[in-house]
């Protein structure tokens, strides 16, 4: 398995992307939330990969970020959906705003991405809603707002309220209210139960 490539951007023209690694292109797809962060043709890159082995082709799909992959490879576990249903769904849908359709049960956005039926979505939603906490916990320090020197607190504070039962999409809300660089974990908990109360 190839974890991730680490190059020169040689080409992109999505959903395909080249990355020359040691003079070897490697030819890849990539969501368009990926697409979005690349820098400009020639400039080094370092992207996550995913490599799918067909009968009549081997393809390898690029990420930005672990949190990409990771929702990647568990769309890949729902009967029914593939690399492209599953790339369409990472192009077409934040990943926050996926785990807030998982957590409502709501078929509308899924529904919007082409190539996803409504019998499609439901599937998707019902096999994602209990795998969605497990993504969220490994996903808390990546989603977290970067440069923060008090990364460890927040992160450590995003997992307790998961755990109380909040939604991931308002723990980061919550957060967000009691940023501070400077306060303890037991702090940032205390005040984002505050303006989750107020």
């Amino acid at each position: 398995m190839i974890g991730w490539l680490r190059g020169r951007l040689a080409a992109k023209h999505p959903p395909g992307l080249v990355i020359d690694v040691n003079g070897v292109g490697y030819e890849c797809e990539a969501p368009m939330s990926t697409f979005y962060g690349l820098p400009e043709t020639g400039a080094e890159v370092v992207l996550r990969t995913h490599l799918v082995v067909r009968e009549d082709a081997h393809v390898l799909y690029a990420f930005g970020s672990e949190e990409e992959r990771r929702l990647f490879r568990s769309l890949l576990r729902v009967s029914g959906v593939g690399p492209k249903i599953a790339l369409g769904i990472l192009s077409g849908i934040a990943i926050d705003d996926f785990m807030l359709a998982v957590e409502a049960q709501d078929p509308e956005p899924l529904v919007r991405v082409p190539g996803v039926g409504r019998k499609t979505a439901e599937r998707v939603l019902i096999d994602m809603r209990d795998r969605v906490k497990e993504l969220a916990g490994a996903a808390a320090p990546a989603t977290l707002p970067a440069g923060t020197r008090g990364g460890s607190a927040q992160a450590e504070a995003f997992s307790a309220l998961v755990a109380l039962g909040y939604k991931p999409a308002e723990v980061l809300r919550l957060l967000k209210g009691a940023a501070d660089e400077q306060l303890p974990v037991e702090e940032l908990i205390r005040r984002a139960l505050r303006a989750a109360a107020g």
